[in-house]
């Protein structure tokens, strides 16, 4: 079990600046406005030889209702109860305020280990803020600077005695288990294609939610986990940071990245909405599978063709999912009109699975988790070198490459190269003159006969000049070339 620290405190205090200087990465978005942070946010965290989990909380209101900032609180709260200790954050520079004292007394009720730090305490700014925290009662204060990184010492000494006591804790209640250590993988042979190697727990499989905002990204994460992880509502944007959490869905270890609602580039003019939306882009390019969630009542928009599209161009596998379907009355004409859309909007993700979905009632979150798979599975393909090159006689027998300029492209040989997305590579004469056309050809022929719908496929065409050894090695000059000769002579 892994030591687990929830930071706490009021917004602006540098909770998310800590959290990045503990986890060594910014991962957490800051901004100098307050309440920038709204969901929960893990982190792996490193304090000398110190190894932990943090979570970065939004910060504490004194809302207690259903609106956004009761919700947070809730949200917060809830961390605070999970979490083995907490470090609760005041700024130095502000001082202790009334609702430090509120909120430090609810720390002492909810959990048993709290740890006190008074933030910006860096220069004579910060002195009178640090000696006010005292009167909190929660012990002595630690002087911080998060953006500076003063105080880490004492951190890691407030802590260490607090995670070596978890430690002791863990293995006196963990059971001896027998594991067999036979390593029963054999070599494959040359011409031989690996099995797909399904997601692990070491190595759970990614997968990136991405849709306009208010399409409910959060709400089908949450059905998915079984618990409001989430922070959710009718506001449109409420996520801004893009929160990965750690689950197993139907037996299948997932980590699931929850991202901001992305609108058009012209609509975006707030810092932090660009932040936000950088922040999505991000979890998209290290995702294996990408859900791009639609609007039953507005799908296929612009913006979701071009979220789709970037999906594509990155590589990723994709999955469509329809949202809201619960809300839908003409059922199988609906589906008829979208499968007619999609076919027609996106003819680059030609096969990609298209799936309907209701995140508030669970309705088909099983599909969607075979889809997923499917996806991924489909994503990983590998081609035996010799099943491509009988396919690829086949391909120019059918339609052979045209001429252009009365130049006549050979395609001699074919090969992966590549996969997660499959990548092939064809050498070929004159590779520079084959039209776009004809790499469509073979792309689409790849698809259909080997099946694999709707994952990125990239076709490479190469000149065989360039795999020749000698390319680019200058020739001997005559007085060389005629040592040689009378060299041979003798």
């Amino acid at each position: 079990m892994s030591f687990t620290l929830a930071i706490v405190g009021r917004p602006n205090v540098g909770k998310s600046t800590l959290f990045n200087r503990l986890v060594g990465k910014r991962l957490a978005l800051v901004d100098d406005q307050p309440g920038v942070t709204r969901d929960l946010r893990e982190g792996a965290a490193r304090l000398g030889d110190l190894k932990f989990t943090i979570i970065d909380t939004a910060g504490l209101e004194m809302a207690t209702d259903e609106s956004l900032q009761g919700r947070m609180r809730m949200l917060t709260e809830r961390a605070v109860e999970m979490a083995d200790a907490c470090l609760f954050v005041v700024d130095a520079r502000s001082g202790v305020l009334p609702a430090d004292e509120i909120f430090a007394d609810i720390l002492r009720k909810k959990n048993a280990h709290v740890i006190l730090a008074a933030n910006k305490a860096e220069g004579k700014a910060g002195e009178a803020g640090l000696f006010e925290a005292y009167s909190l009662g929660l012990g002595e204060p630690l002087g911080l600077s998060a953006e500076h990184g003063e105080g880490m010492a004492d951190l890691a000494a407030a802590l260490r005695p607090l995670i070596d006591l978890a430690e002791q804790t863990t293995e006196d209640h963990t059971p001896e288990i027998d594991v067999d250590l036979t390593d029963e993988d054999d070599e494959l042979g040359e011409d031989e294609v690996p099995e797909y190697i399904a997601p692990t727990s070491s190595k759970p499989l990614q997968i990136a939610v991405v849709g306009r905002p208010n399409a409910g990204k959060s709400t089908l994460i949450n059905k998915i986990l079984g618990e409001e992880r989430l922070l959710t509502g009718p506001e449109a944007g409420i996520t801004r940071d893009a929160i990965s959490v750690k689950t197993e869905w139907s037996g299948t270890p997932m980590r699931i990245f929850d991202t901001a609602g992305m609108r058009k580039k012209a609509k975006v003019q707030e810092k932090l909405e660009k932040l936000s939306v950088s922040d999505g882009l991000r979890a998209v390019k290290f995702a294996e599978v990408v859900v791009v969630l639609l609007d039953v009542d507005i799908p296929f928009e612009q913006q979701d063709l071009r979220i789709a599209d970037l999906a594509e161009r990155e590589g990723r596998a994709v999955v469509l999912a329809v949202n809201k379907w619960d809300l839908e009355g003409e059922k199988q004409d609906k589906l008829k009109q979208l499968k007619e859309q999609f076919g027609r909007l996106l003819p680059q993700l030609r096969g990609a699975p298209l799936i309907t979905v209701s995140a508030l009632t669970g309705r088909g979150l099983e599909r969607l988790h075979d889809a997923i798979l499917e996806a991924h599975q489909v994503w990983n393909t590998r081609v035996s070198t010799s099943a491509l090159n009988r396919w690829l006689v086949g391909m120019l027998e059918q339609h052979p490459p045209p001429a252009p300029q009365g130049k006549r492209i050979k395609l001699r040989y074919m090969t992966q190269v590549k996969a997660r997305p499959p990548g092939f590579v064809v050498m070929a004469s004159h590779p520079d003159l084959l039209p776009a056309s004809y790499s469509r050809y073979l792309v689409n022929g790849l698809r259909e006969d080997f099946d694999m719908p709707g994952t990125p496929i990239r076709l490479f065409m190469r000149s065989q000049s360039e795999a020749n050894p000698f390319k680019g090695r200058k020739k001997p000059g005559r007085s060389k070339l005629r040592k040689h000769i009378d060299g041979r002579k003798d």
